[in-house]
């Protein structure tokens, strides 16, 4: 596809473009967040303690979402939480890639014992439940943004592996592949030549699917106290830390809640759209 079809294409796909300005909204509030809150997200304040939401016609020195058990100001640990998600997301999601890319390249061009053996780990993996496990790993290494990365990254990088080999496996027999292969072209450059630039967009698509689904296991980790460490505010952590006050005080379940979901689903109507612009089988 040409960059002419892939702007008309991007241009006409809804999910795409509603997706990737929910993230870019998203994305820069978070991480520009350090330039405009007023308050310290780590500090408590006993005396704030489930103010209620001022609203935004105070501006930012109020408390516009209130403030949550322990009088911190909830907009400033939101954002500060939300730009740790997207960092521990986005850490995940690029090492599963590449992991996943180089596996599945591997079983997939090579073949035979080398296949098997990867696709049986795969086969393991798959049948461990990913957050079952994750609890185990982080209780025994304890909590901390690292544990917790790596505990993501241990079954992540299956998904990536399965959609690399599979679509190898089906251009691997091409002409042009047997073609460099008879004029005695390495298989490290076949590879990388021929074979890489073919499963560029399935992984593309995969790894923007993945974010959503790594934000939401974040969360539920941290909800379990097995993700962020306290009092680094996290989503799942604030909504946890807010559920014995929802009848009396439900904007510190509410306000996280809310914006889990919206990020999530930004986020799969990123990886819907892409879908439909970089698969070749959907139609214009």
């Amino acid at each position: 596809m040409n960059r002419k079809d892939f702007t008309r294409r991007m241009r006409k796909s809804k999910l795409f473009l509603i997706g990737l300005a929910g993230i870019l909204v998203i994305a820069a509030v978070c991480f520009l967040s350090p330039l405009f809150v007023r308050f310290d997200p780590l500090k408590a304040e006993l005396s704030n303690r489930l103010a209620a939401p001022e609203g935004i016609f105070g501006g930012l020195s109020r408390h516009i979402f209130g403030c949550d058990p322990m009088g911190r100001d909830v907009l400033t640990r939101l954002l500060l939480g939300g730009r740790t998600s997207l960092l521990i997301a986005f850490s995940v999601v690029l090492i599963t890639t590449i992991l996943g890319l180089i596996i599945g390249l591997l079983a997939g061009y090579y073949g035979g014992i080398a296949d098997l053996i990867l696709m049986r780990i795969c086969d393991i993996m798959m049948a461990l439940p990913t957050l079952l496990l994750a609890i185990c790993v982080v209780a025994v290494m304890g909590s901390s943004i690292t544990n917790l990365v790596v505990v993501l990254s241990i079954t992540g990088w299956i998904m990536v592996a399965r959609v690399v080999r599979s679509t190898v496996m089906s251009i691997r027999d091409c002409e042009y592949v047997k073609a460099a292969r008879v004029l005695g072209i390495p298989n490290s450059k076949i590879i990388l030549k021929e074979v890489l630039p073919n499963v560029i967009s399935p992984v593309i698509i995969t790894a923007t699917q993945a974010f959503g689904g790594m934000i939401l296991t974040e969360a539920s980790m941290s909800y379990l106290g097995l993700g962020v460490p306290a009092p680094s505010p996290s989503w799942g952590a604030m909504i946890s830390d807010g559920r014995e006050y929802i009848a009396t005080a439900p904007w510190v379940v509410i306000v996280p809640g809310i914006a889990l979901m919206l990020t999530v689903l930004a986020f799969n109507f990123l990886g819907d759209g892409l879908n439909d612009i970089l698969n070749p089988k959907n139609k214009d």
